[in-house]
């Protein structure tokens, strides 16, 4: 998937937490929490080189290279996140959600590519969810249509936590 699609997955990963958390999304830290959500959604491609994230935090990118971890490894496995989990533990209980759950939101989509994911590595099982007739290449119309239907979700999300509530009875049930 392309970093544009994991940006919104990571954005709705945050919204998930603001929602769950009950903190509006008329604040600095819902600000901050969708701005990291955004960052952290993409961050799982930096053994990629040449991707945004590979240019951004280019000695990490560059050790991962020398050390020949290959693009959908080490950085989209659950070990990795675990790892990222243990680091992340001093930040504030929301930022550590966010955080995680946006990184999470990286491997799950990539998990509907037709190349898949070695989740469990260093085991080199790829594992995909969908048959690769139906899965989502990768700059694909297909990954433009999911990435829209994402944009949708994080739209409608905030509306439906902060304005359905308050319609009328009639229009709630």
């Amino acid at each position: 998937m392309l970093q544009k699609t994991h940006s919104v997955a990571g954005m709705i990963a945050a919204e998930i937490v603001l929602i769950q958390g009950d903190i509006s999304f008329f604040t600095w830290d819902a600000a901050g929490s969708l701005l990291l959500g955004c960052l952290a959604g993409t961050l799982a491609d930096v053994d990629k080189p040449g991707s945004t994230m590979a240019k951004v935090l280019f000695p990490l990118s560059a050790l991962l290279h020398v050390l020949k971890i290959k693009h959908r490894t080490l950085t989209h496995s659950l070990l990795f996140m675990a790892l990222l989990a243990m680091i992340c533990l001093p930040l504030p209980p929301l930022y550590f959600w966010v955080f995680i759950l946006a990184y999470a939101s990286h491997p799950l989509i990539d998990l509907l590519n037709d190349r898949g994911v070695q989740l469990f590595w260093p085991i080199t099982l790829k594992i995909r969810l969908l048959p690769k007739w139906i899965a989502i290449d990768t700059g694909s119309a297909s990954e433009t249509v999911f990435r829209w239907v994402l944009l949708v979700v994080c739209l409608v999300l905030p509306f439906w936590n902060y304005v359905l509530p308050y319609l009328p009875y009639s229009f709630t049930k």
